[in-house]
């Protein structure tokens, strides 16, 4: 099993290289080798964004992904190394041109990958499974949490801010259609 606080100690410690980033990564690339021991310690049976570890250096979450979850074109401000270890994350990736969002391309990750995502990136997320979670490690260069960010709505891209309790609730509103009957 993943031995998270060794983990967390090792990220940190990765911040004293002359590329803290590629150092996290690095990090994070070793625990996504033995994805079904990160699953042990972090299991995914819900949709989640779970801090295990926050300081004004470095932010790490858990972010499981429900089965088809979307989460809308958002930005960090900072950078971002994302590691899958159980399903797959599909980003599409934008740009602003003219006072809008253009899509600029996307990458798909699964089970093992790793992302390293620079502080001005804005992407949007989907869960490829229809019947399954996916589990995964955000690693973020600073406090992810207390740094405005932008949340742009899925069907109009009007720009928005990307406070903690509206992103909380697409997680809430992921676990919610969980549970929903089938219609019909």
């Amino acid at each position: 099993m993943l031995d998270t606080d060794q983990f967390i100690d090792d990220c940190t410690n990765a911040l004293t290289e002359p590329a803290p980033h590629l150092a996290v990564k690095e990090v994070l690339a070793r625990a996504m080798a033995a994805p079904a021991e990160v699953e042990a310690a972090m299991p995914t049976t819900r949709a989640e964004l779970t801090a295990i570890h926050r300081s004004p250096e470095l932010t790490i979450l858990k972010v499981a992904w429900a089965p088809g979850m979307v989460i809308p074109p958002h930005d960090h401000r900072m950078w971002a190394v994302i590691g899958i270890y159980g399903g797959g994350e599909d980003n599409t990736f934008y740009r602003r041109a003219d006072g809008r969002l253009v899509v600029a391309g996307g990458q798909e990750l699964r089970t093992r990958e790793t992302l390293m995502l620079g502080d001005d990136v804005i992407h949007s997320v989907t869960n490829p499974r229809r019947h399954d979670f996916t589990g995964s490690i955000h690693i973020y260069g600073g406090d992810y949490f207390a740094v405005t960010r932008s949340l742009w709505d899925a069907e109009t891209l009007e720009e928005g801010p990307a406070d903690g309790a509206r992103l909380q609730q697409l997680f809430v509103d992921a676990n919610a259609g969980l549970t929903s009957p089938e219609p019909g």
